[in-house]
């Protein structure tokens, strides 16, 4: 497909076309997203790889390319049919926060233009846009979006001796709490091995039973494992309690690192293990990692309305709150999108249901919902 765009100005601009490509074999897209600051771990072809192989999605990602066959921009989209949602043109399923990556506001609009395109082209199919800011708003006609959720994301610094959460009390607090950890017997160390992923993942499902949130299926974290940690792009922080020179596995938390960005991802421990304080150690140590490593920021990730006990544990952090934005075409109806924040008694009671069922029903469930949703 093609799309043209011109301006004003007296000097010559150059055409832009989009195309359908192949993130995998287009080395350009790697390059682009590698060399763009605002570049994702969510945006790399490793990343879309893992969604292909672990959920069986249909690429049809985009790139906007000049006359010189140079990539100005990237939209990495997904086909999905879902048995209640419908057909949906998606950037990105089972994903916080994709949505273009472009050079400028010129390739930006070309690459939503088509993604519409896309949409308008197959009847009933609505093109879904996730991006960290309004940045979207008034580009293309039709292509309308509405606030989501925050995420909450911490600024780092230059050093990680210039690192400080929040003000000297919290920041002190925290440092107490991960050292009390440490004496106490708890180091954390990475996971090197799949069954280290494999142990992980049973506290992983337990953790999501309890916060009534289903849990991605296991061939999910093995594909991640296989393509995104030999490149760096991956991290598994496990906490241990070490008692008479023998290891016992407290908490686990699974980072997805890219570009500026480190994104605190996934996360599994046992409730009668949290006075040992395994979580705190885990955030202290990947938070100051991250530092380390050059990324400038740390994302802990979205939270859902009304879940105030979460936003606290990620606003200790000296985490800021940044809303996320959904971008729809043709737009949904007010309803469908209220739906996914419901707070009512249904919504409660459904969640007090999921905490008492066993294990192996809440993954039955939860790849059902996966598959139809």
């Amino acid at each position: 497909m093609k799309y043209n765009s011109t301006t004003d100005f007296a000097e010559p601009v150059q055409t832009l076309r989009v195309m359908e490509v192949d993130s995998q074999t287009d080395p350009r897209w790697e390059a682009l997203v590698t060399t763009l600051p605002n570049g994702l771990i969510y945006h790399h072809p490793a990343w879309l790889q893992v969604l292909e192989e672990a959920y069986g999605y249909k690429p049809v990602n985009l790139a906007c390319e000049d006359s010189n066959g140079q990539l100005r921009g990237v939209l990495p989209l997904f086909y999905t049919r879902g048995l209640f949602t419908g057909r949906c043109f998606s950037s990105l399923p089972r994903t916080p926060v994709a949505g273009p990556l472009a050079c400028d506001d010129r390739a930006t609009k070309a690459l939503v233009h088509a993604a519409s395109e896309q949409a308008r082209d197959h009847p009933g199919a609505q093109l879904q846009l996730k991006v960290l800011s309004n940045v979207i708003d008034g580009l293309v006609d039709g292509v309308v979006g509405v606030p989501w959720r925050p995420t909450y994301v911490l600024e780092l610094p230059e050093r990680p001796e210039l690192l400080r959460i929040g003000n000297s009390r919290n920041h002190a607090r925290i440092k107490w709490a991960a050292n009390k950890a440490t004496k106490l017997g708890v180091e954390v160390h990475p996971a090197e091995t799949e069954r280290e992923l494999r142990a992980w993942y049973e506290l992983y499902l337990n953790t999501m039973r309890w916060v009534a949130v289903p849990p991605r299926p296991y061939r999910f974290f093995e594909v991640a494992w296989q393509l995104l940690q030999p490149r760096g792009l991956m991290r598994l922080l496990l906490a241990k309690h070490y008692e008479a020179g023998q290891p016992r596995l407290l908490a686990g938390s699974l980072f997805l690192m890219f570009g500026q960005t480190a994104f605190y991802a996934f996360t599994g421990w046992r409730r009668e293990d949290l006075p040992l304080r395994p979580n705190d150690v885990i955030q202290w140590r990947a938070i100051q990692d991250a530092c380390a490593d050059g990324f400038r920021y740390y994302d802990l990730g979205e939270v859902t309305k009304n879940n105030q006990g979460l936003a606290e544990f990620k606003s200790k952090w000296g985490a800021e709150a940044r809303l996320l934005y959904r971008y729809y075409y043709p737009v949904p109806r007010e309803l469908e999108i209220g739906m996914l924040e419901s707070s009512s008694r249904v919504h409660q009671f459904g969640n007090a249901v999921w905490r008492h069922l066993p294990i192996k029903a809440t993954v039955l469930l939860s790849n059902w919902a996966h598959h139809y949703f």
